[in-house]
């Protein structure tokens, strides 16, 4: 790919995120959102490996899909009220094929299949995009029109999505698919609180992104693509695989680290709702995606590579990741105590 065109795809990947996200009519929202759609493909295929091309099509299909189906639900909601306008969006009708086109986007279940196989198929940095920013204009769709929304089919999907997200990353090797399960897994918790706190499903999405890019930097500093080489990347950062363990142990929810907020202000705010029964399952599925953030943590400090391995052991390197990596890895683990500020303003 040309040197020159990355800034570019970059910079349109912003300006669409932008108009989305400041946009008020159904049109702009959706050329938005057709912005990014355009932007990521070269940066999905730009290996021109046959999985990236496969990947840049599937995700091409899908979001052409999904777009189609926002118009369409804008379409019937201005046919029958004559308002254009994303918070006035009060069709029966267009609510549901919203709740589907957003959920298409976002890769919820039961519109997961396509995501796995997208961030398999893209390198480390363009899946970081993937599980992150992409995801940031549809959630913000779905936030602006959540007064409207059906919130027992919100939560069908977001317990589906926990328990789907736990259970199919049980037995990955490859690390963007562990990464995807979780997202398709913290997908869940988000649209579960969606109806009842916007303010904390936008607050759970932003530790979300901040705990996920510190993985993901981690993992391309150490050029990690499988657990196997995980395994044996300890002798060349010691450091930040100790930290990555943190980081995995903080996005799998345990204390006292920055991931056990969000879960910890959700399960409140559902028992607060008089849906403690939702609040035990999503909080009990939980420990099934908890499993393999524990085995990649084990693998990446607690074990070390056997001497019969068929990896080349790699040298032993004093050079320090980037200064985001560093910054974003201290957020993820040491936000904790900032829970009752944040507590008193969501």
């Amino acid at each position: 790919m040309n040197p020159h065109a990355t800034p570019v795809l970059v910079l349109s990947l912003a300006l669409g995120t932008t108009i989305t996200i400041s946009s008020n009519h159904w049109v702009l929202a959706w050329t938005g959102l057709e912005i990014n759609t355009l932007a990521i493909i070269p940066l999905i295929s730009k290996s021109h490996h046959p999985r990236a091309v496969e990947a840049a099509t599937k995700y091409f299909l899908t979001q052409a899909a999904a777009s189609a189906l926002v118009l369409f639900s804008s379409m019937t909601n201005a046919w029958a009220t004559g308002q254009w306008d994303i918070t006035q969006l009060n069709h029966p009708t267009s609510c549901l094929l919203l709740t589907a086109a957003i959920a298409i986007k976002l890769g919820l279940v039961p519109f997961h299949f396509w995501f796995p196989e997208v961030l398999q198929g893209s390198p480390l940095m363009t899946a970081l995009l993937l599980s992150t920013l992409m995801k940031f204009p549809p959630l913000t769709l779905l936030l602006m029109t959540s007064k409207s929304l059906n919130p027992a089919l919100l939560t069908t999907m977001a317990l589906a999505s926990a328990a789907l997200g736990g259970w199919m990353g049980l037995n990955q090797t490859q690390t963007r698919k562990i990464l995807a399960f979780s997202s398709i897994s913290h997908l869940g918790w988000i649209a579960i609180i969606l109806v009842y706190s916007p303010k904390l499903a936008l607050l759970t999405f932003y530790l979300y992104t901040i705990m996920t890019s510190a993985v993901f930097m981690a993992l391309n500093k150490i050029k990690a693509l499988n657990m196997s080489m995980v395994l044996t990347s300890w002798t060349k950062t010691p450091v930040l695989n100790a930290t990555l363990m943190l980081m995995l142990l903080s996005l799998a929810g345990l204390p006292p680290l920055t991931g056990f907020m969000p879960k910890w202000l959700i399960i409140q705010e559902l028992t607060k709702q008089e849906m403690t029964p939702a609040a035990m399952a999503i909080a009990m599925l939980s420990l099934l995606s908890l499993f393999f953030y524990l085995r990649l943590a084990y693998h990446s400090t607690i074990t070390l590579p056997p001497n019969s391995s068929n990896h080349m052991k790699q040298w032993y390197t004093s050079k320090p990741p980037s200064t985001p990596t560093a910054i974003l890895a201290s957020l993820s683990i040491l936000l904790l105590p900032l829970s009752p500020m944040v507590h008193a303003i969501v």
